[in-house]
């Protein structure tokens, strides 16, 4: 049976980019982008659009059967930083989204979902140098706290219904086709967009912070790895750890300055920095690697190189 997957939060970060690249993979017509807002020019042009509000289940099982999706990736979210802001509304979005297309899984009406789970799981008592995939959770952020719930529901639903669902922990995700979403590793974005703007950056982490991140690329990789694998291949139902890199402010500014020599960057930490220093340094990610072969390919260097290159030319448009 041929594959039609729906994408619901399409227009967000990760979401553009695993779009256009499903499309490249499957043809256009067998992804269809949706989200509450449109997106950017590229992803609009690219295929079929349509507004889907991730807790509305009415319409996304309209979509569903108009065309007879197969595989949904549940790419919408609330993020660290804006969740502390509003809370509740990060709670009712992260569960009750995830919900809404587990629900119809289990009826039947799909036969795969990915969704995204993240290194905010971890808390202040987790091992902070290569986080075990199964270790303590005490998550310090609703949005982790959503994140760590939405693994055991996952799970619960493989085990009791079967369903078919896969997700891995991201760390924090670095590109250049999509703006910063509120996220507390965003600095690793907007570090890039300064140095070309401005040649300055005032970091709201300090210059130590160091994080694990990811360049898109290796991401999106990730995302279609783990769904083209046999079902036999995914041992572990819940979520697993994924690690590229991991590097701290200080770091990103030394790769900028061997491109652009009077780069300076200044610290000013915010409510931001507490969030960071609860989540893990590095991760131990070897189940991945073991289980659906996962391997990453681009490290700091290389995604200096690729984000200031590409940025430059978008500035230059």
């Amino acid at each position: 049976m041929q594959k039609s997957i729906l994408i619901i939060g399409a227009s967000g970060q990760i979401g553009t980019e695993l779009t256009l690249k499903l499309r490249e993979i499957n043809g256009k017509n067998a992804v269809i982008a949706s989200d509450i807002h449109e997106g950017n020019e590229e992803l609009m042009q690219s295929g079929p659009f349509e507004f889907i509000n991730a807790m509305d289940f009415e319409r996304i099982l309209n979509i569903v059967h108009k065309y007879r999706i197969t595989d949904i990736y549940l790419m919408a979210a609330m993020l660290s930083a804006t969740g502390e802001k509003f809370p509740e509304k990060a709670w009712d979005l992260n569960m009750n989204s995830l919900f809404n297309v587990l629900n119809l899984a289990k009826a039947g009406l799909i036969k795969k979902v990915f969704w995204p789970s993240s290194i905010a799981v971890f808390g202040p008592t987790t091992p902070k140098e290569n986080t075990p995939q199964n270790t303590i959770m005490e998550p310090s952020t609703v949005y982790g706290i959503s994140k760590q719930t939405g693994e055991r529901w996952c799970e619960y639903y493989f085990n009791k219904f079967n369903v078919d669902v896969r997700s891995i922990r991201y760390p924090g995700i670095i590109s250049w086709k999509a703006n910063p979403g509120g996220g507390t590793t965003d600095y690793a974005i907007e570090i890039y967009h300064k140095a070309l703007l401005n040649g300055a950056y005032n970091s709201f982490l300090t210059k130590d912070s160091k994080l694990p991140m990811m360049y898109i690329d290796d991401a999106i990789d990730a995302t279609i790895k783990i769904m083209d694998a046999p079902p036999e291949a995914i041992k572990i139902r819940s979520s697993y750890n994924l690690a590229g890199m991991s590097f701290t402010p200080e770091e990103v500014s030394t790769e900028i300055i061997k491109h652009i020599a009077t780069f300076k960057i200044s610290y000013n930490p915010d409510f931001r920095q507490s969030i960071a220093d609860s989540w893990p340094k590095s991760i131990d990610d070897s189940k991945a690697r073991e289980d659906w072969n996962w391997k990453h390919k681009i490290d700091l260097e290389k995604m200096t190189k690729l984000m200031l290159k590409n940025l430059s030319l978008k500035y230059q448009e």
